[in-house]
């Protein structure tokens, strides 16, 4: 497989690009992967990229973008931080990604039994760690079940779940709501913005449809 050029990346459609990642995913589950010479994408890739999607992912060990996606050099554009949550320079560097780099997709990665999740859940407070997981707060106040306050925290591992999922949702909100440029251009059908759920037990990946 290839390296994406600008002849590759202009018959991309957001619909298209999901369906790419989507296959990726599937053969990651099988233990398989695309044929493709990393080097030579190295080298194919060297004067520009042409990547056809974005990823909003979680710093952890177990959730690369480009391995649970079988994707290559060049293909996407992956972000990570823990918790999956964006603020003003993650937000810059998705329309820079978009407007300006051509990506059709963005996908908002959340996973299951996340350590950011669980830290929130628990407020847990440590240095820079406190300003960081009170962004995700907003997920554990959201989700109103179980509301015995001894159910709510990273020991209920569905709790911790359902707060994973609201974070990747209210993830999408911020950025529809923080960002003009990509919320007009998913208005005009230019990119499609949708959350997602990797499974660390499967492999699996969940998109929210």
């Amino acid at each position: 497989m290839k390296a994406h050029t600008r002849e590759t990346q202009a018959t991309m459609t957001p619909q298209k690009s999901l369906q790419y990642l989507k296959e990726g995913n599937q053969r990651f589950q099988n233990n398989l992967k695309a044929n493709r010479n990393l080097l030579e994408q190295v080298n194919d890739t060297s004067e520009g990229q042409f990547p056809f999607a974005t990823i909003l992912s979680c710093i952890d060990s177990r959730v690369s973008a480009e391995l649970v996606f079988d994707q290559g050099l060049g293909d996407i554009f992956s972000v990570r931080i823990a918790g999956n949550f964006v603020n003003e320079d993650i937000l810059g560097s998705m329309e820079f990604a978009c407007k300006l780099a051509g990506t059709e997709l963005i996908v908002v990665l959340g996973h299951t039994s996340c350590g950011a999740v669980k830290g929130a859940c628990d407020d847990a407070k440590l240095g820079n760690l406190t300003a960081m997981l009170s962004k995700i707060k907003p997920a554990v106040n959201a989700v109103k079940e179980p509301v015995d306050s001894s159910l709510r925290n990273s020991k209920n591992l569905e709790f911790v779940d359902n707060v994973s999922r609201m974070n990747v949702q209210l993830t999408i909100d911020r950025i529809h709501a923080e960002s003009p440029v990509l919320s007009e251009m998913e208005k005009s059908g230019d990119i499609l913005i949708i959350g997602a759920m990797y499974d660390i037990n499967t492999g699996a990946v969940e998109f929210f449809e």
